[in-house]
């Protein structure tokens, strides 16, 4: 049975479709990313995906139940959404802010016990912000506030991390961090799915890709098989090398070819 999975699914904003028919599976141990040129649907789909926006069409199923039918608790517990550009908007100390990844496990009578510090701390060491845990987190640069709101997830131990372009604002060193934890997290019985425009990441740590392009798929499956040259010059216009060999699949875009709107 798949962790996550949609079918059919369709999204409209305003009258205007914004996906259409997409299929989507996400089994346990996976990391998987969503590809594509800007505006292709990536962003809403993954906001389908964690129950924040309603399909027009289809539905949404968490470990084969309908994601619909599932209290707010339930969803919280199991699914981790990093929003992109994400930004913290109170003056809390970070420890504090990383502490509310464990809300869905308490009652609001509750307060922090000796296991939810054990999390906030391992949370708090495995994004590396430990350096920060005393500083009021709007203090922070927009990189540094995106690992501390992905430390917030962590700590909330979804079994589901959905990530919305969480590498953007980081320089490489980081880059190369939050991937590895992604990765790390996408073992045994949790999975993640990322938004990624960088595709020599894509390449290096996703087990299988999707390709949305003008808000349908394109192509999905093993990073191989998407991230073509033929692929990437249609959906991208972009001419591009691509090496495969022992250590994966690099990708380096080399020129544009044209206008790639219709």
């Amino acid at each position: 049975m798949n962790l996550l999975e949609a079918r059919d699914i369709g999204y409209r904003i305003d009258g205007v479709t914004i996906l259409d028919a997409i299929d989507f599976e996400l089994a346990a141990g996976e990391l998987v990313g969503l590809i594509g040129p800007n505006g292709a649907g990536k962003s809403s789909l993954l906001r389908l995906l964690t129950g924040i926006v309603t399909p027009a069409r289809g539905e949404v199923r968490l470990a084969g139940e309908p994601l619909s039918r599932l209290s707010p608790q339930r969803r919280a517990q199991s699914l981790g959404y990093l929003v992109q550009d994400a930004r913290a908007h109170w003056p809390f100390p970070v420890d504090k802010v990383v502490g509310l990844g464990r809300l869905p496990y308490q009652g609001w009578w509750q307060r922090d016990d000796a296991a939810d510090r054990a999390r906030v701390e391992r949370a708090l060491e495995l994004t590396e912000t430990l350096a920060y845990r005393n500083r009021i987190v709007t203090t922070l640069s927009g990189g540094e506030q995106t690992l501390v709101m992905l430390a917030r997830i962590f700590a909330g131990e979804c079994s589901v991390i959905l990530a919305d372009e969480p590498v953007a604002a980081l320089d490489p060193y980081h880059q190369l961090h939050v991937m590895e934890v992604l990765r790390q997290h996408a073992a045994g019985e949790r999975a993640a799915v990322v938004v990624l425009h960088d595709l020599a990441l894509a390449a290096r740590f996703c087990d299988r890709l999707y390709l949305l392009s003008h808000g349908r798929l394109d192509c999905s499956g093993a990073v191989a098989e998407v991230l073509t040259p033929a692929t990437i010059a249609r959906v991208y216009g972009v001419d591009s090398r691509v090496e495969c060999d022992a250590a994966g699949v690099s990708v380096t875009p080399l020129a544009r070819i044209g206008n790639r709107h219709p």
